[in-house]
């Protein structure tokens, strides 16, 4: 190839290079236009959404709303900006529509987590801080996550529990409601002064600032047992009260109960010892 060819082969080249570019140019520079635009307003949507729901929703939904929307717009963009450059997108979005629904079903599980997750953070049976048990599981909510929820147990043990076995069950907040009613039971004796067992016991709760006036605290006889005639003492509490006052209650109303002259029985068996046919015969009786 001499030099007069090669000259116009590179003049050949350097004109379609410069018609290609002419029309290529523009739409690769509007495409990363819309490529940096729709970033920044990605960016702006997810902030904006974490703004507008900051107080209103649980702080961890805030920031799976705004994370939903940011990556919304991304998958628009991208399109958008795949359309811009020449690049036909309806196979892309075949293939990705056919990818999510191989992927959906691969991750059934996780999915069904995912959607439970969101329904408590919606929802909100419990938050954070708030001591649940759902029958299989119990314990203090630390986190309430998109996945799985963390949990602590009375005792220092630590659970991690996926979301959907705390949304297809009862679950039981112990923290939700400001107050609780302590059920407390002292066994009197047959032959014990009932009314002035019940006014020891009324005076003992009634004295106590802790107790909430309304309900007010009442005293009755709720069963009569084997052995012994049952009280029951039932007052309510503030919830943060409620464990304190319950364990200070009953060993309170045990001491007032017997200062008071009454006596808290117990089950007992006495053998006697008859005899039968000339002989000793043991024969058990029960009492208290």
């Amino acid at each position: 190839m001499d030099a007069t060819q090669l000259g116009n082969e590179v003049n050949t080249f350097l004109s379609q290079l410069a018609a290609w570019a002419a029309v290529a140019l523009p739409q690769l520079v509007s495409a990363v236009v819309l490529l940096l635009v729709g970033l920044w307003f990605a960016g702006w949507a997810d902030r904006s959404v974490r703004r507008v729901l900051t107080n209103r929703v649980e702080p961890t939904l805030c920031g799976v709303l705004g994370s939903v929307v940011r990556y919304g717009i991304l998958v628009i963009v991208l399109v958008a900006v795949l359309g811009q450059i020449g690049i036909q997108t309806t196979s892309i979005l075949a293939a990705l529509g056919a990818a999510g629904l191989a992927i959906g079903l691969a991750m059934q599980g996780t999915l069904s987590n995912i959607a439970a997750g969101m329904m408590l953070l919606w929802l909100r049976p419990f938050r954070v801080g708030d001591y649940i048990d759902t029958g299989s599981v119990a314990g203090t909510v630390k986190e309430l996550g998109l996945f799985a929820s963390e949990l602590h147990t009375w005792d220092g043990v630590f659970l991690f529990v996926p979301n959907s076995q705390l949304w297809n069950t009862r679950v039981l907040n112990y923290s939700r409601l400001p107050t609780r009613m302590v059920d407390l039971k002292f066994g009197v004796a047959y032959n014990d002064d009932l009314p002035k067992g019940q006014q020891v016991l009324l005076q003992l709760v009634t004295s106590d600032a802790r107790i909430q006036p309304d309900p007010a605290p009442i005293v009755f006889v709720n069963e009569l047992g084997d052995s012994a005639v049952e009280l029951a003492l039932r007052f309510w509490v503030a919830n943060a009260d409620y464990w304190t006052l319950r364990r200070e209650m009953t060993e309170r109303g045990k001491s007032e109960l017997e200062a008071a002259g009454l006596s808290i029985p117990f089950p007992q068996r006495d053998v006697h010892v008859l005899p039968v046919n000339g002989g000793p015969q043991m024969q058990l009786a029960q009492s208290s």
